[in-house]
């Protein structure tokens, strides 16, 4: 009817946003998990089929491309996730899965079965620890954040200086302070999107459901290869 306005109690707006928590942190790891899910299946399929493996590794142009075009993947999520529908933010994210696998497939062929599986049950134990430390203390970790923010531009910006200049020992030193780094973000990021859940617009919730899941992927992923780096044993 013209001119007549219903009011809403507060409460009632709060409520709504406190159940939609639950449902909001399970689809977070459940994207989480299905990409981890796509990336070891695309890396074994890869590393399985010599003809990928030395068309990426002959051709420098097409492993760069795959590198860019993670990259433009990962901005486009987190720059527009409020202008995303869920499904293009969900198809931006399995195809970034995808392209994880293919890179992460040379991981595979470098070390040994037993240390990749090894290294990811220890990686699961680290990240699920920091993720539940993050998800459940009462201590604001914002100021770890920007700490850790910090430790991140400088892990990358030395990994780009370990591509031109072969150090044994840079490298140590990017792994054992890539592993405080990711084992932090992973906490850091699970207090965030728990806090985020309760303030997420109702008509983006499958948007940022999907891009929390990203953020928890990559700190899982680099954890990992972090690990691997700085323990895992080579083959012959």
């Amino acid at each position: 009817m013209a001119g007549y306005e219903i009011a809403i109690d507060p409460r009632v707006r709060v409520i709504g946003a406190v159940e939609r928590v639950p449902g909001f942190i399970r689809a977070v790891y459940g994207w989480m998990a299905a990409g981890l899910t796509l990336t070891a299946a695309t890396a074994a399929t890869v590393a399985a089929s010599p003809t990928f493996v030395n068309a990426i590794a002959s051709n420098t142009v097409l492993f760069w491309g795959l590198a860019i075009a993670q990259l433009g993947i990962v901005i486009v999520l987190s720059a527009r996730v409020d202008r995303l529908a869920a499904a293009t933010a969900a198809a931006l994210f399995i195809v970034y899965s995808a392209l994880t696998g293919v890179t992460l497939s040379f991981v595979l062929l470098a070390y040994t079965g037993e240390s990749v599986a090894a290294t990811f049950v220890v990686t699961a134990g680290m990240f699920g620890a920091m993720a539940a430390f993050g998800a459940t203390t009462r201590r604001s970790l914002a100021g770890a954040g920007q700490f850790l923010f910090m430790g991140l531009i400088g892990v990358v910006l030395a990994s780009l200086v370990g591509v031109f200049w072969h150090s044994d020992a840079l490298q140590f030193v990017i792994s054992l302070v890539g592993v405080v780094v990711f084992a932090g973000l992973a906490a850091y990021d699970a207090q965030r999107l728990a806090a985020m859940a309760e303030n997420v617009p109702a008509g983006h919730v499958g948007a940022y459901a999907v891009t929390g899941a990203l953020a928890l992927y990559l700190d899982f992923v680099n954890l990992f290869l972090s690990l691997i780096r700085l323990g895992g044993r080579r083959r012959d």
